[in-house]
C-alpha cells in the first residue's frame, strides 16, 4: 500500500475516533467516581491518586522529562496508594524517546533469593501452600526492583537532578496527607497489618480502626527513607542500613520467614528488554515483552480478532463479546505453555506473534459456539523446546501511570508490589512485596518442569501490559495500561480494542463493563448487562460475573491534543495542559 493511501486511512481513523469522543460515557455503575476527559495540548500525566498525578505535573512544569515525572509520581503513589506499589516491588517501563526515535523497555521485575528452590511453595507433603499462607512473611518477597529500573531510564532520559524527583514526595510525607477512601476502605479489610506494631501506629487509630476518610497520615520513616535514596541514589536502598533492614525484616518473620540476603540485594540489576511489537489495523502497538506476557497476548488476541475480518465500529454485542473470548481463550493458552523470564526460558517471541500463526489460531473459533478452553498452539519457532507446560496462580493488584511530556516523550509504566500490601512487612516507611507468589507453586506437572517454576535469580511472569501505540506514519499516538492481575490483559486489550475497532472513546471505552476469558469461564463485569449473559450462554460459554476493579489511564491522540482518561472504578485523575 503506498503511503499517500496510508496516510489517508489514519486520517480516517483519527476522524472517526474524535467522532466517537462526542458520545458521552456510559453512566457510571454503583460505587463508581463521575469522570470527565481531560485534552491537554502539551503535556499530561493520568495516575492513580490525584496527589500523584499532580507531582508528576509539577515537575514536567519544572522542564522535567516524562521519566522526571514518572519518579515524583511513583514515590508519591508509595505515600498516598501504599497498597498497591512502591520501593519495596516492582515495575516495567516503556519509554518512547521523541528525539531518538527510540523505543524503551526497563524491567524491574522483583528476582528470586538466590537460596531460592523449585519448592518453595509447597508442604512437606508436596501439595501446594495455601495462597494466602504463602503470601504473608518473608517466604514470598522478591528482590525490589523499581528503583534500579527508574535510575536507569533515568540516567538515559531525566533531564532534572535526580534527587529533585523526590522532593514532592518527600515533603507529603513530611507533613501528611488526606487518607483517601479507597486507602480507607482497603485498611478497613486488612486483618493482617493491625497486628503488626508499626504499621498498626501508622494506618490505625488508637482503638484498631483504620485511619477514617480525610484523617491526616504522616510517613516520617517513608520520608527519611526517600531523602537518603534522593541524595545517594539507588544505592542507598540496594546497600547500607535500609538493605540490612528489608533483610532483617523477610529473614525474621517469625511464621514465614523468608532467605534473602545483603547480596541478593547489592546483586540486583535492572534490565533493558526489546520491546514486543506488531501491527492492528493501521496502528503499530507496542507492549512489554518476557518476563511479562502481556505485550505477547494483547498481539496475539488483536491479531487474532484482525484475521477474523475488518473492523465493525458501533456499540458492543454478545457476537462482539464471543469472538473477543474465544480470542482471548486462545492467547491464555500460549501465555501459560511459553512465557516466562527469557533468561531461564526460551520464549518463541517472533512465533507467537507472527499473522500467519496468528491467521490458524483464528480458524479455530467459531462464529456461533465457544470452544471452551484452548490447547496451546505450534507457534514458528518451537522446534526444539521441551514440551510446553505452563501452571500458577493469576497475579494480583498494581498500579498503572501514563505520561506525555511537552517534547512527545511518552512513558507507560505499570508498577507493584503484587497482592493488596504486599507481603505486609513494613520497612522504612514502605511495604515489601509478595511478588514471588507469581510463580507457579508447583514445580512439575505430568513429570514435566512447569516453565513459570521457582529458581534463584528468576523473574516471575507478570501481566503486565505497559503500551504505547503509534501511527501509519510513525508518530505517537496513545499511551494505556492497567493493573489488575491477569486480567489486566482483557482490560487493557479490550479497551484499545473499543476504541480502534469500535470507535469507542477513550472514556467510554474504560468505562464500559469488562468481558473476556483466561481460558476459562467466560468473565463479566457484575454490572454487565443481562442480555450479553443471555447470549453467550445460548453460543455455549459459561458465564462468571466478578468485580473488576481495573484502573486503567489512557492517553490517546485527538483532533485538538491529547486526550486522558482514568478509569472511573479507582481514585485516578489525567492532569495537563
Amino acid at each position: 500500500m503506498c503511503i499517500a493511501k496510508l496516510l489517508s486511512l489514519a486520517l480516517l481513523l483519527v476522524s472517526a475516533t474524535a467522532a466517537a469522543q462526542t458520545r458521552p460515557a456510559p453512566e457510571a455503575a454503583t460505587g463508581r467516581l463521575q469522570k470527565t476527559e481531560t485534552l491537554a495540548r502539551h503535556e499530561m500525566v493520568v495516575a492513580a491518586n490525584p496527589l500523584a498525578a499532580q507531582a508528576g505535573l509539577d515537575i514536567l512544569h519544572r522542564g522535567g522529562s516524562a521519566i522526571d515525572a514518572a519518579i515524583a509520581v511513583q514515590m508519591m503513589l508509595n505515600l498516598v496508594e501504599p497498597q498497591s506499589s512502591g520501593i519495596g516491588g516492582g515495575a516495567l517501563i516503556l519509554y518512547w524517546d521523541a528525539r531518538q526515535k527510540l523505543l524503551y523497555a526497563y524491567d524491574g521485575r522483583e528476582t528470586a533469593p538466590a537460596a531460592a528452590r523449585p519448592s518453595r511453595f509447597l508442604n512437606p507433603d508436596g501439595t501446594p501452600m495455601d495462597f494466602r499462607k504463602a503470601v504473608i512473611g518473608g517466604r514470598s518477597v522478591g528482590v525490589p526492583g523499581v528503583l534500579r529500573a527508574l535510575e536507569l531510564a533515568h540516567q538515559a532520559h531525566g533531564r532534572l537532578d535526580w534527587g529533585q524527583d523526590f522532593q514532592p514526595a518527600i515533603a507529603a510525607a513530611a507533613a501528611g496527607f488526606a487518607v483517601s477512601p479507597r486507602l480507607h476502605e482497603l485498611l478497613s479489610q486488612d486483618s493482617v497489618l493491625p497486628q503488626d506494631p508499626v504499621a498498626r501506629a501508622l494506618f490505625y487509630q488508637p482503638d484498631g480502626q483504620a485511619l477514617p476518610v480525610g484523617a491526616l497520615l504522616r510517613n516520617p520513616d517513608l520520608a527519611e527513607t526517600l531523602r537518603r535514596i534522593a541524595t545517594d541514589g539507588a544505592d542507598a536502598f540496594y546497600r547500607g542500613p535500609i538493605a540490612e533492614a528489608i533483610v532483617a525484616a523477610v529473614r525474621g518473620h517469625p511464621t514465614n520467614p523468608g532467605d534473602m540476603t545483603d547480596a541478593d540485594l547489592a546483586n540486583y540489576h535492572a534490565a533493558v528488554r526489546p520491546a514486543v511489537c506488531g501491527s492492528f489495523r493501521l496502528l503499530r502497538i507496542c507492549g512489554f515483552g518476557p518476563p511479562s506476557s502481556g505485550g505477547i497476548a494483547t498481539l496475539q488476541i488483536l491479531g487474532i480478532l484482525q484475521a477474523l475480518g475488518p473492523a465493525k465500529p458501533g456499540p458492543v454485542t454478545p457476537q462482539d463479546i464471543h469472538l473477543y473470548s474465544e480470542a482471548a481463550r486462545l492467547a491464555f493458552a500460549d501465555r501459560d505453555a511459553y512465557v516466562a523470564d527469557p533468561d531461564f526460558v526460551r520464549v518463541p517471541v517472533d512465533g507467537l506473534i507472527d499473522p500467519a500463526y496468528l491467521a490458524g489460531r483464528a480458524r479455530l473459533i467459531d462464529p456461533q459456539h465457544s470452544m471452551g478452553h484452548a490447547e496451546p498452539g505450534e507457534p514458528p519457532g518451537r522446534r526444539g523446546m521441551a514440551p510446553p507446560i505452563g501452571f500458577g496462580p493469576s497475579e494480583h493488584g498494581t498500579s498503572h501511570v501514563s505520561i506525555i511530556d511537552r517534547d512527545g516523550n511518552a512513558l507507560s509504566m505499570t508498577t507493584t508490589i503484587e497482592s493488596a500490601f504486599g507481603s505486609h512487612l513494613l520497612v522504612g516507611g514502605f511495604l515489601l512485596n509478595n511478588q514471588l507468589t507469581d510463580f507457579s507453586f508447583l514445580p512439575e506437572r505430568n513429570g514435566s518442569a512447569v516453565v513459570n517454576r521457582v529458581e534463584a535469580g528468576k523473574r516471575p511472569r507478570s501481566s503486565m501490559s505497559p503500551t504505547i501505540l503509534f501511527d501509519a506514519t510513525g508518530h505517537l499516538y496513545g499511551v494505556a495500561g492497567s493493573p489488575g492481575g491477569s486480567v489486566i490483559i482483557n482490560y487493557v486489550t479490550g479497551s484499545l480494542w473499543l476504541m480502534i475497532d469500535k470507535g469507542y472513546a477513550p472514556l467510554a471505552a474504560i468505562s464500559l463493563p469488562h468481558f473476556g476469558s483466561r481460558n476459562g469461564l467466560t468473565e463479566l463485569e457484575a454490572d454487565a448487562p443481562i442480555s450479553w449473559e443471555s447470549a453467550l450462554e445460548a453460543m455455549g460459554h459459561k458465564v462468571r460475573r466478578l468485580e473488576m476493579t481495573s484502573g486503567l489511564h489512557v492517553i490517546m491522540r485527538g483532533p485538538q491534543g491529547w486526550i486522558g482518561a482514568a478509569d472511573p472504578r479507582r481514585e485516578g485523575v489525567a492532569l495537563g495542559d
